[in-house]
């Protein structure tokens, strides 16, 4: 009994310890920005990332993850390979507050994009808590007001195109084990991301060696920690752990870079982080719904 009393515990503390690890990548990005081309952070990202990553998947007498579906890898990285030079620029371009606040938009497309992509059926009052999300990303972008900057729009792109690689991955995760996923994910990206980087290529000095290296420790050690979180905690609990990091990059980038958060991007930002914590709780209240009368009825449609 004493180990299920202590999953959700576990689970939360993993969480958390993601929400540190992607706060810190976004510094590091921040920090190798000021020297290095965003296609460049993303190849070191993932190559680091894949090096951090060998020796959990290659573990002694762990076989090499297999798949059979290489061409669904391939378009999935390429897609995601766009979301994260997106996501790269917009965090070393704009100030983290806004950056990882409309990052945190995703779920509002994920919701969009499974209706028509996957036809889930979403009612009422989860598509007014996806009208209010985007209600949010209005007040942040304010494209009718003098402070709007094109550099916010790329951070919505890298939103709605993180929803769809969401999808993608939400569908491997159907036929491949979660390892499996990340290390073709990295496999994929790899070569993938030095293409762009060559044009734009020059070698690192100094200490941007070491943010480098952090973003690919970081970005791997975030989402390995996020995957095991998920197996032992229900999302709609673990969704505002996860929201952690906007408090951590706000403190650090007015620590280290000056920024400071102006009121419209507060604002913007609660309205965003509840709408994602209620369509969470949706989901997973959905879920446990279906799990329970399954065997007897079916699975309800969503709300």
């Amino acid at each position: 009994m004493a180990p299920v009393q202590a999953a959700p515990l576990r689970a939360a503390l993993l969480m958390l310890a993601s929400t540190l690890s992607f706060g810190l990548m976004a510094i590091s990005i921040r920090l190798a920005s000021a020297t290095v081309e965003t296609t460049e952070i993303a190849f070191f990202r993932n190559a680091f990332g894949l090096l951090a990553l060998l020796p959990v998947i290659l573990r002694p007498g762990k076989p090499l993850p297999r798949t059979a579906h290489l061409p669904r890898y391939l378009v999935r990285t390429v897609i995601g390979l766009c979301s994260m030079l997106c996501g790269f620029w917009s965090i070393g371009h704009l100030p983290l507050s806004q950056a990882v606040s409309l990052s945190y938009s995703t779920p509002l497309f994920v919701t969009i994009a499974a209706v028509f992509w996957l036809r889930e059926k979403v009612h009422v009052r989860r598509w007014m808590a996806v009208a209010a999300g985007f209600t949010g990303v209005l007040v942040i972008v304010r494209p009718w007001s003098e402070a709007f900057s094109p550099g916010l729009l790329v951070a919505v792109a890298a939103a709605v195109i993180s929803a769809i690689v969401a999808i993608q991955i939400k569908q491997l995760s159907r036929i491949d084990a979660p390892d499996t996923v990340v290390f073709y994910t990295y496999l994929f990206w790899v070569p993938m991301s030095l293409v762009p980087a060559l044009f734009q290529w020059h070698w690192p000095q100094g200490m941007t060696w070491l943010w480098l290296v952090g973003c690919g420790i970081f970005g791997t050690g975030g989402q390995l920690l996020w995957t095991r979180a998920l197996r032992l905690g229900e999302v709609s609990a673990l969704q505002p752990i996860s929201f952690m990091q906007l408090p951590v990059v706000i403190v650090l980038g007015w620590w280290l870079f000056g920024e400071t958060l102006d009121l419209s991007t507060a604002v913007g930002a609660g309205i965003i982080l509840a709408s994602t914590a209620y369509i969470a709780h949706r989901e997973a209240v959905l879920a446990r719904r279906a799990a329970t009368h399954a065997p007897s009825e079916g699975a309800k449609p969503g709300e």
